[in-house]
């Protein structure tokens, strides 16, 4: 083996051989184990969250795989609609100066087609980069065949079941883009923005309790209440009890709206009038709807206004209300008609006043513009019978959610579902299979020729498909049985479906989690007609922020790229990669300015291991996962620590008879230990990765490999190694390979380039002939080496060995110095160990002479340590200079007491603890309690030293 851990010598050669010799397939043989991939955006490129859920989902595959299961981990990716088209769309207009309206529609999409052949595996590319042990040969894509298939299928079912419907509804408009878009695609931002209070007249002569002839409405949107068909006040809102069923006379357009009792009116907040435009505002339309009151819709597809509001009732029929607006409105964008009534409702004297005011404003997160809710004619699914047998399978526990918390999550969205919008204005997609003849009837089926055969409409009749495509949401919905071959009823999904674990995130358990089972259950049957179940188990997954807790988002400049961790990147390329394609020089120059504080010297290469290894040990039960590059430099050095610890034991083993064959063999104590510890690490290990505790599972062989096997065992092994005989070395060389073998395999799921790389250095000597560890077996515990009496005595050899260097650290002797010891209050079965094991003590412990008093008051002037009962003592005399120790713990004694001063001082500082930040409050009170050990510590030694 190489002198130097060097990952990128080792692993892409190493995935390439694996997938070359088909090591990822199912194997044909055992129980079936499957997981499916959330297949990622064709346009994305591999992110922290891919990372985490990669590692965790490979972590699974790799573990079952080697625990005999036919193991199928399937891959593919996702059209992801409006993120496909825009990117082709941003290409043809930098390109050729076109549009998608220049090609038209075929020639778009076959231009998006051939985008998808030449650019869109980049993310199944850094996949590889991960390790992920996906089978390649059967790799899928929403918008394939097969797929294509199961989504015609899916729809014309449904809407022969009534559970799919054409209807007017209020969506999320994206004026930019031209469609509906999900809740999921918008983005919610914080804005400083305005409160208009704007004065509405009663009309008839009415007034109000105080004898005014206008009630007040306040309004973030004040272009909306062109579209105003009513006001809204609580029933039990005394000051307006009279004004109930009276009306309004809507400024600037004239027209007669009522005022309605209900409950949505805050009478605590405002002037508790509400105005309600049920076109514009979601809230809006439910009171709409409880009222009957028409919806008026006044913008158009840009969200300009119109010249003739639109009236509709809510089951989408057109109303014959006039609804005119004036011309100097006409093809206004929203906003500048916002500044144009807010001029006229003062000249007329009916503003109020202006408040500044905080607000939430969603935004299209692919446009960037401001979203608008507007009624448009979509596609839905009627879900609410498709939800009852998908809640009623959690409630059953044939679906459980790890951790559990989150089936409240889903119980919550489910039990309150609304209406599925389906369609999208875009080209790029799963076009609906639904066909208008001239007077606009609709047909339904799976294409036209079946329309026209279903429905006896002879050739001459002209049939024109519906423009609008399906939400990808609806093929990801049928991920987990369409890729298996549905509608087909395929050896593949009767042998791998229900999958067996879903990994996904915690923002997704509605949009795509609860409509996977929905969706699935109605769909796919068990043989005895019971619905199926897209999957047994969800593993959500927190969301990796910053270090300082902060959602990584290009805006804020803070996101990592896992290749970056992988392979590294010089801080100038870092920067570059952050502000390259900024639109805004400010945010460009503030994002370099912390890119170059917190990576000074760029990113250094830790390897895929060291990175999976790190997101395994951070996977904890917590919705929030706070990154750490101290921790994944720390584990980068842990696989460093694994590859010497291999290269000791290839030195002390290769060409040497290990004993895996008759010849006799000796183990010694700490042979007996670490095969009882690895036992036990085994067993531990093993039970975390069955209860989807990764970060335990990371943590415990942490522990086992760094403490007990590199920092304990191989130094035990070297008084055997060294001066043992024949017998005795290869008892110890058995053990070294064995627990070496095992703990390769053991940890293999989680860090497969560098046990693949050093097991099959180590595998021949275990009499092993097999060309990769990932099929072999996984560890399984065996009682009968775990021998506990040789567990505890090394325990107390391991005491005893620290609470000598514990001394020599305390009274600053160096380790080299052999030492005499002293015991006192020794038992028998003390006496027991120190006689067994005086040669480890010895070597170990650098002690020369052990000596058994009779009475400790015999003792002299001597350090002392415990172990139970047992003293154990180090005369002084001779060994250190008191004065010169004194005077070197005073220097240290004066510099804690310093630095506890002005922690202490800046903690009572009121002004301060009120005003810093949590976190740096936090880090200030660890000092305290930091430098408040240290000067115990000091105290103790300085108080020793002088009883000397």
């Amino acid at each position: 083996m190489d002198k130097t851990y060097n990952p990128q010598d080792i692993e892409q050669s190493l995935y390439q051989d694996w997938e070359e010799n088909g090591y990822f397939k199912p194997s044909g043989q055992g129980d079936a184990y499957s997981i499916m991939i959330p297949p990622p955006n064709v346009t994305g490129s591999l992110h922290m969250g891919h990372a985490f859920q990669d590692t965790i989902m490979d972590t699974l595959t790799r573990y079952q795989r080697m625990k005999g299961k036919n193991t199928l981990w399937q891959v593919g990716t996702d059209h992801a609609g409006i993120a496909t088209q825009m990117v082709v769309e941003r290409k043809l207009a930098a390109e050729e100066g076109k549009t998608r309206h220049d090609l038209g529609r075929d020639d778009f999409i076959d231009r998006i087609w051939q985008w998808k052949n030449e650019s869109g595996g980049t993310i199944t590319k850094q996949l590889r980069r991960l390790g992920a042990s996906v089978d390649w040969d059967r790799e899928r894509f929403t918008m394939d065949e097969g797929l294509s298939e199961a989504v015609k299928e899916v729809f014309v079912r449904l809407y022969k079941e009534d559970l799919i419907y054409r209807g007017k509804r209020l969506v999320n408009w994206d004026p930019k883009l031209h469609t509906a878009i999900s809740d999921l695609e918008v983005e919610n931002k914080d804005k400083q923005g305005h409160m208009w209070n704007l004065r509405y007249p009663l009309a008839d002569g009415v007034k109000t309790k105080d004898g005014k002839d206008y009630i007040i409405v306040a309004t973030t949107r004040p272009e909306t209440m062109l579209g105003d068909t009513g006001v809204a006040v609580n029933p039990d809102d005394e000051r307006y009890q009279d004004l109930i069923g009276k009306e309004i006379l809507l400024p600037i357009v004239n027209r007669r709206i009522p005022i309605v009792a209900d409950e949505h009116a805050d009478m605590e907040k405002g002037t508790g009038c509400v105005k309600i435009t049920p076109a514009h505002d979601f809230n809006d339309n439910e009171v709409g709807k409880r009222h009957q009151l028409p919806m008026i819709n006044v913008f158009n597809k840009d969200a300009a206004v119109l010249a003739q509001g639109e009236s509709y009732t809510f089951d989408g029929k057109e109303l014959s209300l006039d609804a005119p607006i004036p011309e100097r409105f006409h093809g206004l964008d929203r906003f500048d008609a916002r500044k144009l009534i807010i001029e006229e409702f003062e000249q007329a004297g009916l503003l109020e006043k202006i408040d500044d005011h905080s607000l939430t404003v969603p935004y299209g997160d692919r446009s960037g513009v401001v979203i608008e809710p507007l009624l448009t004619d979509q596609w839905y699914v009627r879900v609410a019978p498709l939800a009852e047998p998908a809640i009623k399978a959690v409630e059953d526990g044939d679906i459980q959610f790890v951790p559990k918390q989150y089936e409240n999550m889903y119980f919550s969205w489910m039990r309150d579902i609304q209406d599925w919008c389906i369609s999208r204005q875009l080209w790029w997609g799963h076009r609906i299979p639904a066909w208008y003849d001239a007077e606009g009837n609709v047909y339904v089926g799976r294409d036209e020729a079946e329309v026209r055969k279903d429905n006896n409409l002879s050739d001459d009749v002209s049939l024109t498909q519906d423009d609008d495509v399906l939400d990808t949401w609806f093929s990801s919905a049928l991920w987990t049985f369409s890729t298996q071959g549905w509608p087909e009823n395929t050896e593949d999904l009767k042998v791998f479906h229900p999958s067996d674990v879903l990994v996904t995130g915690f923002d997704i358990i509605f949009f795509w989690v609860a409509r996977m089972i929905m969706m699935t259950m109605h769909f796919v049957k068990n043989d005895d007609g019971t619905p199926q179940v897209p999957f047994k188990t969800v593993y959500v997954t927190g969301l990796i922020r910053d270090e300082n807790g902060d959602k990584m988002s290009k805006s804020k400049g803070n996101v990592l790229d896992p290749l970056d961790m992988i392979d590294g990147i010089d801080l100038e390329s870092l920067v570059t990669k952050r502000t390259g394609n900024m639109m805004q020089p400010q945010l460009a120059k503030k994002i370099e300015k912390n890119t170059r504080k917190t990576f000074a010297d760029g990113i250094e290469a830790h390897g895929t291991d060291a990175l999976r290894f790190t997101l395994a040990a951070m996977a904890s039960t917590g919705r929030d996962i706070n990154w750490d590059m101290n921790r994944l430099e720390g584990y980068r050095n842990f696989c460093n620590k694994l590859w010497n610890a291999s290269r000791y034991v290839l030195m002390n083993t290769e060409d040497q008879d290990c004993g895996f064959n008759d010849a006799p063999k000796q183990y010694s104590l700490a042979d007996r230990w670490i095969l009882g510890q690895f036992q036990n690490t085994v067993n531990t290990f093993t039970e975390h990765l069955d209860n989807y505790r990764f970060d335990l599972a990371a943590n415990t062989i942490y522990e086992f490999t760094w403490n007990q096997f590199c920092d304990w065992y191989l130094e035990l092994t070297k008084p055997v190694l060294f001066k043992g005989d024949e017998i005795q070395q290869r008892g110890t060389r058995h053990t070294l390979i064995t627990v070496l073998e095992g703990l390769l395999r053991l940890m293999h799921p989680l860090m497969p380039y560098i046990t693949e790389t050093i097991w099959k250095r180590v595998a021949p000597l275990a009499g092993i002939e097999a060309n990769t560890i990932m099929l072999q077996a996984f560890p399984q515990f065996d009682a009968s080496f775990v021998d506990e009496q040789a567990m505890a005595d090394l325990e107390w050899v391991k005491q005893f060995i620290l609470a000598i260097r514990n001394i020599r650290g305390e009274m600053d002797i160096s380790p080299n110095k052999p030492l005499g010891v002293l015991l006192a209050n020794v038992s028998e079965q003390d006496q027991r160990r120190l006689d067994d094991n005086k040669a480890f003590l010895s070597s170990l412990a650098k002690l020369e002479e052990f000596t058994v008093l009779a009475n400790k008051d015999d003792a002299p002037a001597s350090a002392t340590a415990f172990i139970g009962d047992l003293e154990i003592m180090i005369p002084m005399a001779g060994l250190i200079d008191v004065d010169a120790e004194l005077a070197r713990i005073a220097k240290q004694l004066e510099k804690a007491e310093k630095g506890l001063a002005q922690v202490e001082k800046k903690l009572a500082n009121e002004k301060f603890v009120n005003n810093a930040p949590a976190a740096v409050l936090e880090k200030e009170k660890e000092k305290l309690a930091e430098f408040s050990d240290a000067k115990a510590k000091l105290l103790e030694q300085k108080a020793k030293i002088e009883s000397l």
